[in-house]
């Protein structure tokens, strides 16, 4: 999809709002209920002498927002790709006194996820049809518009690459091809890209780490990206992703059809690449380092098992009382290493880590734990922009019990009530100090989801990859 400033041609899309409809053939489509101006809604059509006509609803002018819009566009280029329309004409007034920039962010992110599909291992796949954009914002915002529809452009490619890293199956994306992506991608953006094998993790006494990853015939990688562009500040934002490229549950073994799906369990990693990224590609003026922990939970006969009692790099000794709560152990190496070797003062994980947290917020909706509201407030701006959504889940002195155990200091799972807090509470308790603010975020309902929801396609979503771009960039 190509996008160009302040230019005609091509079928011209007439805006409507739905309590202003007038003229009479769009009375005769609300009457007929074609087409009522509500938002989302799109008619096209080719009349006798095959011209096209392209009418997009925008609903109420007073509750236009920029989810509407995404939404909306997004519906509008849908209809154009199937329909192969060559080029479009969008003329985009001053729309409820929103900023012309983000207006025009928000269009094109819309109409470019309409272009994305995953069908690269369908042999009958077709290219996405071409289609030329030609975008007029209100007369004296052209500069503006341009620099939202750049920020779309980046930022897309940064979902997309979320999206192709999680939707891949675990033959093609294991810890050894997840940690070379991450290098070829992220480097050629101007990322320091640091890939650790068996040994080096080792060395490390990543313990806990390396007990998930010890029955899988793949080697575990400990992939650290780091990207500075501000040297005038001390912060140094962390970015921890959950690494598993196959969950198997390890003893605890999960059932056939629950294991289908479970290439998807490094969700968390891939919104960390992405975010990475984006934040480098758009030049955001931020110092931020991000690790993940890399491997597959697999049996074998030197698998780990129920009931042993394992180390960790910060030296607390866990209990494990169920394999398949593996991805809060790497998580726990993983944010112990960022807090120490890389110095950062804020953190946040990322995780497909319990089917607690889809059980009550399903896959519309992430959960979060933090320690610090402050910090947790920055995320939610910065999710009111992106249209995404987390709840914040409560945490109580009485769940951090749950996690504690009679025979080591902690044990990897608090049972099943609460199960979504207590998780998140254990890789908390691995930060080098307890007052670094800190967002446990469980994408385990939003990385990857059943059925089309808005503007995304069932399947890998790059959640949170706008959201924590917005937050870090401190982008307005």
């Amino acid at each position: 999809m190509k996008f160009n400033i302040a230019k005609q041609g091509g079928v011209s899309a007439q805006l409507v709002y739905e309590d202003k409809i007038d003229g009479d053939y769009l009375c005769y489509l609300k009457e007929k209920e074609i087409f009522s101006g509500k938002a989302e809604e799109v008619y096209y059509y080719l009349d006798a002498q095959l011209k096209a006509h392209l009418f997009i609803g925008l609903g109420k002018e007073e509750k236009i927002d920029f989810e509407v819009l995404r939404k909306t566009f997004f519906k509008a280029a849908t209809v154009l790709l199937k329909n192969k329309v060559p080029e479009v004409e969008l003329n985009i007034p001053k729309l409820n006194n929103l900023c012309n920039y983000k207006i025009a962010s928000a269009i094109a992110e819309g109409m470019l996820h309409a272009t994305y599909q995953y069908d690269k291992f369908k042999s009958d796949r077709k290219p996405v049809p071409e289609l030329t954009v030609n975008y007029n914002p209100v007369k004296g915002k052209e500069e503006r518009a341009e620099k939202g529809i750049n920020e779309a452009v980046k930022l897309i490619e940064a979902i997309f690459l979320a999206r192709d890293l999680v939707n891949q199956p675990a033959n093609v994306i294991y810890p050894e091809t997840l940690a070379q992506i991450a290098k070829e991608k992220l480097e050629a953006k101007g990322v320091k890209v640091s890939i650790y094998g068996k040994k080096e993790i080792e060395n490390l006494k990543m313990e806990a780490f390396l007990s998930v990853a010890r029955a899988s015939a793949k080697e575990p990688k400990l992939i650290v990206m780091e990207y500075y562009n501000n040297p005038q500040s001390d912060e140094r934002i962390a970015l921890v992703g959950k690494g598993l490229t196959y969950d198997s549950g390890g003893y605890a073994i999960k059932p056939a059809t629950s294991m289908v799906e479970m290439f998807t369990d490094m969700g968390g990693s891939g919104t960390v690449i992405g975010t990475m990224h984006a934040l480098a590609d758009l030049k955001a003026k931020v110092n931020v380092v991000a690790v993940v922990a890399s491997c597959e939970n697999m049996i074998s006969g030197d698998g780990y098992r129920n009931g042993d009692i394992i180390g960790s790099m910060s030296g607390k000794t866990i209990e494990i009382v169920n394999t398949d709560a593996e991805g809060r152990l790497t998580l726990a190496d993983a944010v112990y290493y960022a807090t120490t070797k890389l110095g950062a003062t804020k953190l946040i994980d990322l995780a497909t880590l319990t089917g607690a947290c889809v059980s009550a917020l399903g896959e519309q909706v992430s959960g979060a734990v933090t320690n610090n509201d402050a910090f947790f407030a920055e995320l939610e701006k910065a999710n009111k922009r992106a249209g995404e959504q987390i709840w914040k889940m409560p945490v109580l002195e009485y769940y951090k019990k749950m996690n504690e155990s009679k025979v080591a200091d902690l044990k990897n799972s608090g049972g099943k009530f609460g199960g979504m807090m207590t998780a998140g509470l254990f890789v908390g308790s691995f930060l080098a100090k307890d007052d670094i603010p800190w967002i446990h975020i469980d994408i385990a309902g939003t990385a990857y989801i059943s059925e089309d929801y808005g503007y995304l396609k069932a399947k890998a979503t790059g959640t949170l990859v706008k959201s924590l771009y917005f937050m870090l960039s401190k982008e307005e």
